[in-house]
């Protein structure tokens, strides 16, 4: 099950930098002061900006120091509202941190980061490095110019190769998971049709997307009980079980509405999910214990979720 942390949280903005061509860093505080709340690597956080504005930021700073990072790169009316109008002093209302890439311990790691995929590979680089572990990171971008993090991953050295695309093309992912051996965890992040030639050529790659995974499938009819509501609710051919909810006056926490943040993710009580989501493992998808209401449908005319 992905974990999540439903909490709100008041925070300041104590530092913002420029990463790179297109990317902005923050640093947030505890608004009352205090240490925010702890997390580990992979976890995001939602930030809520104006209106119903809601985005999804990785946290790539130190897990221990009691302050969250952020790096934010301008695409979207989200990130638009982050660079240009987020400065030190502002207050921002987040949620979470939330962990669905959670970071495992193993002896190996292959890491594979694109564009701003690296934020949440950056702290697994360095919970690697800590842990004596062998580890290499593959981290690939548009532009030199554009990549952020560049001066933070040069003292690994030769463990981390960096290949801009206008430099070398894309990727080599036939060379990099060549020779994965038993034991290495492979973890990657970034733009879709990267994640997609990753999962082609190593099926147990634990990924992270930013967008949604296109989506495949019918969309029949189903209806859906609503245990702790008592109400039952028919969830039409176009229409999401998240909507449905909605539209019968049930408050849910949702956030991206795509299947990748986890927010929205429900108890399953009876049916079969048919998962349609970028958050749970093969694992979870096959124990139908929970899903993402936001995406996810029935495999057949009835679910019964805790809701």
């Amino acid at each position: 099950m992905a974990a999540g942390n439903a909490m709100e949280t008041e925070v300041v903005v104590a530092e913002r930098t420029d990463l790179a061509d297109g990317v902005v860093g923050l640093t947030l505080r505890a608004a009352d002061g205090g240490r925010l709340p702890p997390w580990r690597p992979g976890a995001h956080i939602d930030v809520l900006l104006d209106g119903d504005v809601v985005r999804q930021y990785s946290l790539c700073g130190d897990p221990g120091d009691g302050t969250w990072r952020l790096g934010v790169l301008r695409e979207g009316p989200g990130s638009t509202i982050v660079h240009e109008r987020v400065r030190p002093g502002d207050r921002l209302r987040t949620r979470g941190p939330r962990n669905n890439f959670a970071f495992e311990e193993a002896p190996r790691y292959l890491f594979l980061a694109g564009g701003i995929g690296i934020t949440p590979i950056l702290p697994m680089v360095a919970a690697a490095e800590a842990a004596g572990a062998d580890w290499r990171l593959l981290y690939g971008g548009r532009r030199l110019a554009a990549m952020a993090f560049l001066d933070e991953l040069s003292r690994y050295g030769n463990r981390v190769e960096v290949r801009p695309q206008d430099e070398f093309g894309l990727l080599d992912l036939d060379a990099a998971l060549g020779d994965v051996g038993p034991g290495t965890l492979v973890y990657c992040c970034g733009p879709e049709p990267m994640i997609a030639a990753v999962e082609e050529r190593a099926p147990g790659v634990r990924t992270e997307r930013f967008a949604a995974r296109p989506e495949t499938g019918p969309r029949d009819a189903f209806e859906v009980e609503l245990a702790l509501s008592g109400r039952t609710v028919e969830v039409p051919a176009g229409c999401s079980i998240l909507e449905a909810v909605e539209k019968a006056g049930v408050n849910v926490l949702f956030s991206c509405r795509e299947g990748t943040c986890g927010t929205c993710e429900t108890p399953v009580l009876e049916g079969e999910p048919d998962h349609r989501d970028s958050v749970l493992t093969e694992d979870e998808r096959a124990d139908g214990g929970f899903m993402m209401i936001c995406v996810s449908r029935a495999r057949g005319p009835r679910l019964v979720l805790e809701l």
